[in-house]
C-alpha cells in the first residue's frame, strides 16, 4: 500500500492471508529442494511424496477414512484448483450457485470457466449462510452445481455437519456438482477442524471436488499451492487442463508442503497458530460487542475475517460501505474492505489475524468513527 510505504500510519486490516511467520522447517525444506532442483522432476499432477502426504493429512481429519491420494491434483494455488474444477465441470449452458456473501474470485472464477454464476443471499439469522430452502428457489433446468466455502469467506461462519449433509444429498437428488472449498478448514475454533464434506458417506461424494490449500494455515502467502481431491475422471480432466496452461507447481513450495502436511512439528506450530487467530478473533468480538453494541455483525467460528454492517452509520454523511471505508481510511488510517464485491452491499471486512497491538489500534480507532461508541451526534 503506497501510504504505509510512504511511512504513514495505516493499519491495514484488508488482507485475505494472515499476517504471521512461516514456519522455519517449511523454508528450509524449500531450500533443501532448490539445492537439488536439478534432479528432481514433478508430473503436471503434483509430486507424489506430496499427494501422499495431502491424502494421509484429508484422513486424519476426517476419522481415517481412505483418501486415494491418485485423485488428487496438486496447483499452483487454490485459485487455480478452484478454476480446474469448474473449467473441468461446467460449461457455458450451466449455471452455478454461489452462497453470498462469498469470495469475488469464486464468482469470477465461474465465469472464466463459461458458466452463470448465481448469487443466493444468506439469512442474516443464519450467519448469512444458505440451506435447502434457498437452493430450491435459486435452482432452474441448468443449475449444474454449487461452490460451497466453509469457513466462508468473507463471514466466517461454518456449516455443520448436518447442514453440508443436506446441502450435498440436495446436489445428489438433481445430479449437480458440490465444489467445496475448504481452505480455512483447520482455522477453526471448535475443538477439531471445521465440520468438511469428506465426513459424509461415500455414497454422497461422487459428484464432489475438495479444495484446499495450505497458504492461510501455513502462512504460505504467495508461494502457489493448492490442491483439489476429485473422482479418478475429474482429477485426470483437471490435471490435463493444468499440464496445457502451466504445467506442475514449483517443486521448492511442492517440498515445503510435504512438510506441512507430515511433520509433526509443523502440527505443533499450527494448533499454537490457530490459537494465536483465535485469540485475535476473541479480542475483536469482545470489542464490538462492549464498545459498538449496535454493530451488527457475523460471529465468526473460522477463518479469518468478521463481516459487520455499517448501516448505523450512514446517518452522519456515509452512503455506502465503500465510503465508510474510505472515510475511516481518511481519517483514522484504517484500511478495511467494504463487501459489495462479495454479494453483501452495507457490510465491511475486517481481517484480525494481524499483530494484536495493531489490531487493538485499528479497533480503537473504528470505535472513533462510530456514533454509537464516540458519542457523536447530529
Amino acid at each position: 500500500m503506497k501510504r504505509r510505504a510512504a511511512g504513514e500510519d495505516v493499519l491495514d486490516l484488508a488482507l485475505d492471508e494472515p499476517r504471521m511467520h512461516t514456519s522455519r522447517i517449511l523454508v528450509e525444506a524449500a531450500q533443501r529442494s532448490m539445492q537439488q532442483s536439478n534432479a528432481v522432476a514433478s508430473s503436471d499432477a503434483g509430486l507424489l511424496e506430496l499427494r501422499v502426504a495431502i491424502a494421509r493429512h484429508l484422513s486424519l481429519l476426517s476419522g481415517g477414512r481412505p483418501v486415494n491420494a491418485d485423485n488428487i491434483v496438486v496447483s499452483n494455488g487454490a485459485r487455480q484448483a478452484l478454476f480446474g474444477a469448474c473449467f473441468s465441470l461446467f460449461d457455458s449452458s450451466d449455471e452455478v450457485l454461489v452462497p453470498a456473501p462469498t469470495w469475488d474470485s469464486i464468482t469470477q472464477t465461474v465465469r472464466l470457466s463459461r458458466a452463470k454464476p448465481v448469487l443466493i443471499s444468506g439469512d442474516v439469522e443464519w450467519s448469512l449462510k444458505v440451506g435447502v430452502d434457498q437452493l430450491n428457489r435459486a435452482a432452474t433446468p441448468d443449475t449444474a452445481g454449487i461452490v460451497l466455502c466453509s469457513p466462508v469467506n468473507p463471514t466466517g461462519a461454518v456449516y455443520t455437519k448436518a447442514e453440508l449433509k443436506a446441502i450435498v444429498e440436495w446436489a445428489v437428488e438433481r445430479g449437480c456438482w458440490v465444489v467445496a472449498d475448504e481452505v480455512c478448514r483447520r482455522i477453526h475454533f471448535g475443538s477439531d477442524a471445521a465440520p468438511s464434506v469428506l465426513d459424509l458417506a461415500d455414497e454422497l461424494l461422487g459428484r464432489v471436488v475438495v479444495v484446499g490449500g495450505p497458504s492461510k494455515t501455513y502462512a504460505l502467502r504467495g508461494w502457489r499451492l493448492g490442491y483439489s481431491l476429485a473422482s479418478s475422471s475429474v482429477a485426470r480432466s483437471m490435471a490435463t487442463l493444468q499440464s496445457h496452461v502451466t504445467g506442475g507447481a514449483a517443486v521448492p513450495a511442492q517440498r515445503a508442503c510435504v512438510a506441512a502436511y507430515s511433520d509433526e512439528r509443523v502440527e505443533s506450530h499450527l494448533k499454537r497458530r490457530v490459537e494465536e487467530i483465535r485469540n485475535r478473533r476473541d479480542l475483536t468480538v469482545a470489542h464490538f460487542r462492549e464498545h459498538m453494541p449496535g454493530v451488527e455483525f457475523v460471529d465468526p467460528l473460522g477463518g479469518i475475517h468478521l463481516l459487520f454492517r455499517v448501516d448505523g452509520c450512514f446517518e452522519f454523511g456515509v452512503d455506502s460501505a465503500k465510503r465508510f471505508c474510505e472515510r475511516l481510511l481518511g481519517e483514522k488510517g484504517v484500511l478495511l474492505l467494504p463487501a459489495d464485491d462479495f454479494g453483501a452491499s452495507g457490510w465491511v471486512r475486517l481481517t484480525y489475524a494481524v499483530p494484536e497491538r495493531e489490531l487493538s489500534s485499528a479497533l480503537d480507532r473504528i470505535c472513533e468513527l462510530n456514533p454509537a461508541a464516540s458519542g457523536e451526534t447530529n
